[in-house]
Order: C-alpha cells, then sequence, then structure tokens
C-alpha cells in the first residue's frame, strides 16, 4: 500500500521538505502499521532539517505522532487491530499517514484523552515529566525559571509546576504569550523583549535567585541562565533554538559552583518500563484536568514547511500538529 509522506533530499530551509508517495508493507516480527491521526511538530525536527543533527538521506522527518494501530505483526501481543497509540521514539518518518513501527516504542491512549490532546502530549508532556520529576526533581514550595514559557512544552510545564505547588517565573517574547502562559499556571512572567529577565528574576526572588533554570533557547540565555541561579544550582539545558551552548568550567565555579546538565530523552524514558511509568503519570494528570491542551496551530501534513517556518519564526504558542 502507498502513504503520501514528507521527505527532504538535502539539508536547509523549509523549502527541502517534500510531499512524496512511499510504498507501505506489512508489519514483521515485533512491528506494527499505525495509520496517524496528528503529528506533532517539534524544535527537534528542525535540527534534522537543517542538520544541526545528522540523519541518513534522502529521509523522512518526525518523531511524534498518535493514530490507530491497523495491523499487528507475528509476536506482538500487547497491542491490537483498533487500539490508539502514541510514540515518540523509532526511526525518523512521523511526517506521514502512515508507517510501520517497532511495537516496543509505542504507548496505548487511555479512554478520556482524545486523539487531538494525545497529539500534543507525547513527547512534550513526557519532556515536561523527566525534566520536572526525573533531571531535577521539583518539591512543592520550589521557585523556578523556565524559558519559553508559552510554547509547546512551556504551556504543559506551567500545568505541571501548579499542580505539584512550584511558583514557576517563565520568559515570553510577547505579552499575548504572557497572560497564555499566566492562564496556564505561570506565576511570574517576563517578557525578555522589553525586560531584563536576570533582574527581574532577582526582584522577585528577593535577591535569592532560584535553585534550577530551565533553557531551552541555549546561546542567547546562557549567561543570563547562569547569573539567575543560587549558589550550586542547577542550569538545564534541554534544547538550543538560538545556538549552541559553550561553557567555561572556570566560570561556573567563579558564579558559585553551578552545575549545568544537557539531559536526553531516551537516558530517562527508556528502558520501555520507564517510559509507560512516565506516561502514567501524565495521563493521571490529564484525566484530572490539572494538565488540559490542545492545538494551537493546525497544518495539513502537505503544508509541514509551513509548519517549520511558523515555529522558528517564534510566531506559534503551545503545540503545532500535522493533519494528515
Amino acid at each position: 500500500m502507498s502513504s503520501k509522506a514528507i521527505r527532504f533530499h538535502q539539508t536547509g530551509g523549509p523549502e527541502v521538505l517534500q510531499l512524496e508517495t512511499v510504498e507501505v508493507g506489512d508489519p514483521g516480527p515485533g512491528q506494527v502499521r499505525v495509520r496517524h491521526t496528528g503529528i506533532a511538530v517539534n524544535f527537534i525536527d528542525i535540527y534534522f532539517r537543517t542538520g544541526r543533527y545528522p540523519a541518513a538521506l534522502p529521509s523522512g522527518l518526525g518523531s511524534d505522532a498518535v493514530g490507530v494501530v491497523e495491523a499487528v505483526g507475528e509476536g506482538v501481543s500487547f497491542l491490537a487491530v483498533g487500539d490508539r497509540v502514541g510514540y515518540m521514539f523509532g526511526p525518523l518518518g512521523a511526517y506521514s499517514e502512515c508507517r510501520v513501527m517497532p511495537a516496543d516504542v509505542l504507548i496505548r491512549i487511555p479512554e478520556g484523552i482524545s486523539d487531538e490532546t494525545a497529539s500534543t502530549i507525547i513527547m512534550k508532556g513526557l519532556t515536561a515529566q523527566y525534566l520536572f520529576r526525573q533531571v531535577f526533581p521539583l518539591k512543592e514550595g520550589d521557585t523556578i525559571l523556565y524559558h519559553a514559557a508559552a510554547g509547546g512544552v512551556g504551556l504543559i510545564a506551567c500545568q505541571w509546576a501548579r499542580a505539584i505547588g512550584v511558583t514557576m517565573i517563565g520568559t515570553v517574547g510577547s505579552d499575548e504569550k504572557g497572560e497564555i502562559a499566566k492562564a496556564n499556571g505561570c506565576a511570574h512572567v517576563i517578557n525578555y523583549k522589553r525586560e531584563n529577565f536576570v533582574e527581574r528574576v532577582k526582584e522577585i526572588t528577593g535577591g535569592r535567585g532560584v535553585p534550577v533554570v530551565y533553557d531551552s533557547v541555549g546561546k542567547d540565555t546562557l549567561m543570563g541562565s547562569l547569573d539567575c541561579l543560587q549558589k550550586r544550582g542547577t542550569l538545564v539545558s534541554n534544547g538550543t533554538s538560538s545556538g549552541p551552548v559553550v561553557i567555561d568550567t572556570m566560570m561556573l565555579a567563579a558564579k558559585g559552583s553551578l552545575w549545568v546538565t544537557r539531559p536526553a530523552m531516551v537516558d530517562y524514558a527508556l528502558p520501555r518500563p520507564n517510559m509507560l511509568k512516565m506516561a502514567d503519570e501524565l495521563f493521571d494528570l490529564v484525566l484530572a484536568g490539572k494538565i488540559v491542551s490542545s492545538p494551537k496551530q493546525r497544518f495539513a501534513l502537505a503544508d509541514a514547511a509551513s509548519a517549520h517556518r511558523a515555529l522558528e519564526s517564534r510566531e506559534t504558542i503551545g503545540a503545532t500538529v500535522l493533519i494528515p
């Protein structure tokens, strides 16, 4: 059978993304075929498209989608035809109508969570889980700084922080984004385009700073993020949308014996039982109404290039999804 899929034959701008017809076979042992209902667009997809992260060309794109199992290969006993599933691991190629996937990366979506919601929370929600519950385990009463608080992960992070009693200071790029972050649980918002976020963090915390900064921006915010930390504080560098981070370790000592970590989801979510435990915690919060999520931007699969342009230009708020 055939499927429409986005592929790229060379790295570059959004224009390298092409809608092509590809052949999709039957699942082999340990595999299932999934027909997608929603495909998440994440900043990591841009890293692959531009070549910051390597991919064997020509290549599909995307690693985060939800859909319905339509065929099951030999040896797969924990999934059945008709099951709704999501995933965030496996080979690139989520930007497609359907595909064959390794069964062991699939997460069953529980009743009570729509495909639309699921399409926005698999990678983004599990990212918030491992950042807040594993990389630097937060506790009630903590105060944190979180950059890009109105982004796809950011809006879930706002709600998660509120759910566990954490005071979140979030940076945003516009007053509109600030209002949305506040509505989702961000206690204090800082518009970095007209406010000095280091000064505001010190003001909010009475000069103490914060024990942890979650920084997905990278190069542009690095020094300011370090200056917001308390002594022995931790910078969680969980993205580099403005460019790569270069750290002078002597500077970390001079600024108060600071810690820096660059976590990767795979090291926290695998093996599979870890991933399922993380997903259970996320789904419980969604089913309890403590995390509410839906796509803020929707694009047709064929318009993947436009989705990338919107994400790169900082035009988007919350999650962006492709509809096959």
